[in-house]
Parts: structure tokens; sequence; C-alpha cells
């Protein structure tokens, strides 16, 4: 029966699951490495045989740790499939999983901007358009799963995965979050990608901003802020996979914790997917958090918490096969995670369609709208923090440009950490340590280290990181995207100056040479992301400062000494406190990490080929001791209690939440409600007109805030409630409206009970959270309403034209 694709998946998932023996069903569990099936040569049939002899959940990562091309990864796809489809008693395919966040991790996948970059652009439709084409690039490559998007609310740059997050607002998350997944998972999974949320909950508010750290988070906030970009993607897009976060949440594992994976996620957001382990997680409630005595506790745990499937490989989950045979769990236990595995698999049609049209892949992965969209996103991320004296755009007639900083001349640098050159560049650099800490050549290194070391024994050979990122991606510096739109008539110099990191200063006198000798300097600096000890950001490269890395705080300064009027661009995947930069340099430009259209989309805003339209996704703090600073602070936060500043500071961040300057002016007028008071039931139109009042075209988005004015527990200052990106031509003038149920608006009462109130909401409208240009009133009426299951998590935004 589970063969017939005429019967229900509920059917054949009961039919498979009475068939299977009890190895059969712990394999169905577990992941595994490529190298446990592949050498250097290709696949190993003796090696699948004994690993794959009762069958396999997934395969981890065959891509991202692969040397080989799509379509070379396709047809080891089809080869792993075959052996399990035509060599396995009940032939049950295996599910590939991949990383996505910016991109198919992969090479020749496209590399979009890193997540912090697309929320910049607050633009959730070409987030969607984005996360099909990796969908395309994926299954055309045999991957159906993707461990993404990162959807942790952040309010500490210290954290090194900033980068790949969507910043500090619920609401700007939730709705970029739900775009990614209705991108990659499509209307039917058959034809899509399994998109995973992770990671399950409060990863990106550890304590002192350190990836793994507890994470203190009191129930009512847990629930109500970084519980909301993953219940709107449950519930408004039919998220399928969940991962698990690694830290602590009031002394329990994530990992382990029955009353988050069951009781909460599954409980009360309603998710009926599919949990899997971020990766080492399950074996860390052993080894590192200390809350089992063994393996087989950890398995134990974490299997009866909720977790359904161990990635990368099954360290814990080989043992559960032994647990269940000695009573320590129950079988049933072991079917429900089997069951929803199962579930999966039918629903990506893997049982009747296993295998990769092979003869497709080179043609998805070269068409050309991927790159035209990464460029896209690229620009609408540039972020404008600062124009002083409209300094930018550059004038098309400019005779001479100093192009100046450790990232001008990187291609590298333009990437985020979970893309494939940086992370083949973090495998590379492991290899290098242990060989040389051990004194041992790589082959002798156990099978991991072996197999990789052999996969990129180029990259070992090489330490042009600048190379590696060239040949996978077709790329263009920011130095030489500038010195292709300044044309043969502008002299275009350039000084490295410094390293992103490091204290030699031999560089600056070159670079304040070239400074004196032109008419502009253009400064990039930043960071560099990844995941080994070269970088500055990306997963486990936390920091305690925020200043610019290395000495180019001191180059900066050097070159601004010279009178040369300066633009900075800042190449980051954190805010960093440039509060000098913000007192002294007249124009900012904050870029992000842009991926491989960075350099051209940078260049077109310099010139003004493109208007900024970006706005900051998290708060640009002022200094490390404001931290956490961000913009829906409680009446009691953000401020002391008589200065509303600090003795040394002001409070407020250096740049709020949702700034971001254009190249021409908006002017907002005629905010109206379509009733003055509204049922708690009901929904409330607000609308506003917004007028392009200067002389270039430019994007704006309008923001709505709310703020309970009343109510039984304390609320935020501002919550973000919508938002829309609008572009306008001059003098053209839109209306925006916003709809606006009721029920979004529901918090956690004193109870615990998730209500809406009676009571008056102050309105804002803005360029900003702090730009508020238009203010209004309406009041919610009638009984408290008790919230339970479906309700908005943005409010939709329309627009047309004014007259």
């Amino acid at each position: 029966m589970y063969k017939d694709p005429s019967r229900s998946i509920a059917e054949r998932v009961a039919d498979l699951i009475d068939r299977m023996t009890l190895e059969e069903k712990v394999a169905q569990l577990c992941g595994c490495w490529p190298f446990e099936l592949l050498t250097p040569a290709g696949l190993d049939s003796e090696r699948m045989k004994s690993r794959l002899a009762h069958g396999l959940g997934q395969v981890s990562r065959l891509a991202g740790m692969s040397a080989e091309p799509p379509w070379k990864t396709a047809e080891l796809v089809n080869g792993i499939q075959r052996y399990l489809v035509e060599g396995t008693r009940l032939g049950i395919p295996a599910i590939v999983h991949e990383e996505c966040l910016c991109g198919y991790q992969a090479r020749q996948g496209t590399v979009f901007p890193q997540a912090i970059g697309l929320a910049a652009s607050w633009d959730p439709a070409l987030m969607q358009k984005m996360t099909d084409i990796i969908r395309q690039q994926m299954v055309a490559a045999g991957a159906r799963q993707a461990l993404a998007p990162v959807l942790d609310v952040t309010r500490d740059p210290r954290w090194g995965r900033t980068e790949e997050t969507y910043g500090e607002d619920p609401c700007l998350a939730s709705a970029m979050g739900r775009a990614y997944v209705r991108g990659l998972q499509c209307d039917d999974l058959a034809g899509g990608v399994i998109a995973t949320a992770k990671h399950f909950i409060g990863h990106g508010n550890s304590e002192g901003g350190l990836n793994w750290a507890p994470a203190h988070i009191a129930p009512r906030e847990l629930y109500e802020v970084f519980a909301r970009p993953f219940e709107a993607a449950i519930r408004e897009a039919g998220l399928a996979s969940v991962m698990n976060a690694y830290n602590e949440i009031d002394g329990v594992p994530c990992a382990v914790s029955k009353a988050l994976l069951t009781g909460f996620l599954r409980g009360q957001l309603g998710f009926q997917g599919l949990v899997v382990s971020d990766y080492m997680a399950i074996e860390t409630a052993h080894n590192y958090h200390r809350v089992a005595g063994d393996m087989q506790e950890a398995a134990i745990q974490a299997i009866e918490a909720g977790m359904d499937v161990e990635l990368p490989a099954p360290t814990a989950y080989g043992s559960l096969v032994d647990a269940v045979q000695k009573g320590l769990v129950d079988r049933t236990t072991i079917d429900t995670s089997v069951r929803r595995v199962l579930e999966a698999k039918f629903k990506l049609g893997l049982f009747e369609k296993p295998y990769v049209d092979t003869e497709r892949t080179r043609e998805v992965f070269a068409n050309p709208e991927a790159k035209e969209v990464s460029r896209r996103l690229a620009l609408k991320s540039m972020t404008l923090l600062k124009n002083e004296g409209a300094l930018l755009p550059l004038p098309k007639n400019v005779e001479s440009i100093a192009v100046i900083g450790p990232i001008a001349d990187s291609v590298r640098c333009l990437l985020g950490d979970y893309n494939y050159v940086s992370f083949t560049e973090g495998i590379v650099g492991m290899i290098r340590s242990l060989a040389r800490d051990l004194n041992a050549d790589p082959s002798q290194l156990g099978d991991f280290v072996a197999y990789h070391a052999a996969a990129f024994k180029t990259y070992l050979e090489t330490e042009d990181e600048e190379a590696m990122a060239r040949e996978n991606y077709d790329m263009a510096s920011i130095l030489e995207s500038i010195r292709l739109l300044a044309g043969k008539s502008a002299r275009v110099t350039h000084a490295r100056g410094c390293a992103v990191q490091g204290l030699d200063r031999s560089g600056f006198d070159e670079a304040v040479a070239v400074a004196k000798q032109a008419e502009v300097a253009v400064i990039v600096m930043g960071g560099k992301s990844g995941l080994d000890y070269t970088c500055t950001c990306g997963e486990t490269r936390d920091v305690s400062s925020l200043a610019l890395p290395g000495v180019q705080q001191g180059l900066l300064e050097a070159v601004y000494a010279t009178g040369t009027p300066v633009v900075l661009v800042v190449v980051s995947g954190r805010p960093f406190a440039i509060t000098w930069a913000a007192e002294h340099v007249p124009a900012i430009l904050q870029a992000w990490l842009p991926g491989q259209e960075g350099g051209p989309a940078v260049a077109d805003v310099l010139f003004g080929s493109a208007a900024p339209g970006g706005k900051l996704p998290i708060s640009v703090p002022r200094s490390e001791g404001q931290i956490p600073v961000y913009h829906y602070h409680k009446p009691s936060g953000g401020r002391s209690q008589f200065s509303g500043n600090y003795v040394d500071m002001p409070a407020k961040p250096l740049y709020p939440f949702g700034f971001g300057l254009s190249y021409t002016a908006f002017e907002y007028s005629n905010l109206r409600m379509n009733k003055p008071k509204v049922d708690s039931r009901g929904i409330i139109e607000i609308s506003c007109d917004v007028k392009n009042a200067g002389k270039v075209a430019g994007d704006e988005v309008v923001q709505l805030y709310v703020h309970d004015r009343e109510a039984a527990v304390t609320r935020p200052v501002q919550e973000l409630a919508g938002f829309c990106r609008l572009h306008l031509k001059p003098g053209e003038a839109q209306t925006v409206s916003f709809s606006l149920t009721i029920r979004q608006l529901a918090f956690y009462n004193v109870d615990m009970e998730f209500v809406v109130e009676p009571g008056n909401i102050d309105v804002m409208a803005g360029s900003s959270s702090e730009d508020i240009r238009l203010r209004g009133v309406f009041e919610i009426t009638g009984s408290i309403l008790k919230v339970a299951g479906e309700r908005p998590f943005t409010c939709e935004a329309r627009c047309r034209p004014l007259g």
C-alpha cells in the first residue's frame, strides 16, 4: 500500500511503519555525513552497503561539504537514492539537506546578501523571489530540505550570528521569515524544499552575546517576542521543519526540553512538522550542558522531548535501538517521530520521484535571473546613515577618487558566513590547524578530515581566499566597480591602508598620500565574516567590542585629517559603534554583507545610478555599554529615572531602528482611520499619504507603529505593526493603507492568558522608529477577547496613486 500514490499519506505512512523493524525505524531518525558513503573517487559500494543497511533518514550537506559542481552533486544524489530504493528492503529514499541562509551553499550556487542585509531591504516580496530561486537550484541538485531561515530575534550585536538574523524586531522578522518559507516550500512540497526555521528558541538573546550561552528570557517575553517569527512561519506559511537552539532556558537545554519542543512548539504554536537537531546539539546534553550521564541518556532525553531527527550523524541516536530493547524508551515514542519523517518524505514526493533530472541542472544554475535578483536585493539593502552637504551621490564629472581601506578591493569580505566559499575556508582552516598542531598529514587524522582534505586539496594548497571567491562567483570588488562607473576620465587610486584585523599601521602613509591627491576619499571598512579565526563575524565569532576591528579607526582618522571629503562604506554583518565617524565623517553608507553583486551595488549607490532606500533592521548603539538598545523597550526601559541618559552618553542609539536616508525627501500627510472605535474582534483601516518632494526618484519604507496606552501589564513604548516599501518618482504621491486586525495587538495578561483588552491605542506613522511624522489614536471597544490559534503577525499594506 505505501507505494501506491493513490492512497492518502496517512494510509501510506501507517502501512510502512507496520512493515518496519526497529532498526529500520531508528535509521529514519538519523543523518549521515557524505564521507561515510564516499571516497574522493566517488560513491563507495562497500561503505553504502555497511552504512545504509537499514535505510537512512537524511544525508547531511552533500554539496556544502564537497568540491563538486551541482551537476556532479546531482549524480551523487541519484546514486545514493538508487541504492536506498533498489538495494534496501523497503526502498525508502533519503532527504538531502543543505544550508541556504543567503543562497544554496554549493559551488556555483548564487550568493545573495546576508540575512541582516535582506532585512534592511524591508522587501518581503523580493525575499520570496530569492527563495524561489534557491528552491529551483536546490531541487535541481537533489537537495530537498534547507537548514534556514534563522528566525532568532537579536538585540545584541556582539553576537557573531547577528548577521544571520533579520534583526531586533519580531514583526519585521515575522514578515521576512514568512516570505522566505513561502518561496522555498512553494504551494506544494512535491515541487518544493522543506524550510527549517532555527534556532528554537532564544539563541539570539544569549548571555554576554556569546554563542551557546544561556538565554535569560521570562515566559511572557519569550512568547510575545522570540516565538513570534516562528509562529508566523508556522501559521501563515505552513513551516515544515524546526531546528533547536544550542542554549539553555531556565536550566534546560532546548534540545532536550519537552516543555519547549512538544508543549510549547506543538501544543501552543500549532506546529505539526519535523523537528531536527542542530549539528551535535543532542550530544551537548552530555558533554556540554551536563544534564545527561552518557550519550544514550542524551538520546533518550531528546527523543522523549520531541526531537525527531539527529543531525548530522547518529552520535546519540545510534543507541536508541538498545534503549528500546532495554525498555528505556517506549516503541510508540520512536513510531511518533518516524511517522513525521515518513510524512515529510511522502509530501516531498520522494517515493514517486527519488531521482534528479540531471539534464536540467546546468540550465537551472545558468539562469541569469538569479544574479539579477541578487543585484536588486543588494541595492535595496544599502542603508545611508549620513549625507552631510549632499556629498553623495558623487558627481559624474569627478576627476579623482581615492578608494581606501582593507575591504575596498576584496570580494571575499562581501560574503556572509554561510556560503560555499566562507564555509569551505573554515573547513580548510580547521584541517590546516589540526595538521599543524598534531604534526601529521591530514590523511592520517580520521575519515572526516581525510575526506575533506582530499576534496578540498586545491584550496589547501593555496591561502588565496580572494582567488577562491572569484573562482566560484563572478564577482567584482567595490574598487573595481567604482573604476568601471567612474570611467576613463576619472583618476581612481587605491591604498589598502591596513588589514581587517591586526596592529600593522605601515600602510597608513600611502593611504594618506592618495587621499591628499583626490577630490574625495571612499573608505571601505568593516569586518570579515566566516567561521575561522581570521574572521570577525559569523558563527562563534562573538566580540566584546563594537569598535571597528584592528587599526581601522586609526586609518579613518588619518585620512579624515587630510581634509579630503570622506565617504565611509561599512561592510559588516553587525552594526559597529561608529560614534566618531557619525560626528566627523560627512557621508556613511552601511552596505552589510551584500553578496556576489555587492561591489556593483555599492558603486551604483555612490554614483547615483541607484538611490539608497534601505532601513536599519537593528539599532546602531553608541557603545557596547548600551546593550541591549532597541526600539520597543518598556516605559521604564531605555532611560534612567531622572536624566533620561547615562552619565557619560545619551541612552538613545546612535541610529535608531528603521532609520535610513535617501537622495530625495518624502512628505507624510493626512493620517486617517476609517472609524474612531473598533471592536476587539474587528479590523481598522489606517491610511496616510506619502509624496516624493525631491528631484530624484527614490524608495521610502512607510512604517506603522502602535502603542497600547493602558493595559493590565506593561506594554512597549511602540511596536512595529506593519510597513510598506514605495518607489516614488519626483512629485509622485501615493496613499498607503494598512489593515490592522485587532487580534494582532493581543498580549499575555497577568494570568498569562493571550488577550485583547479594550482601551486606547496610539497610532504612529513615519520614516523610522524615531522619525514619526503622523500621530493618531483609536479606541478598542467591547469585552476582553481571548485569542487562540490563528491571528495576524503583521498588518497587510496596500498602495495606490493619490488622486
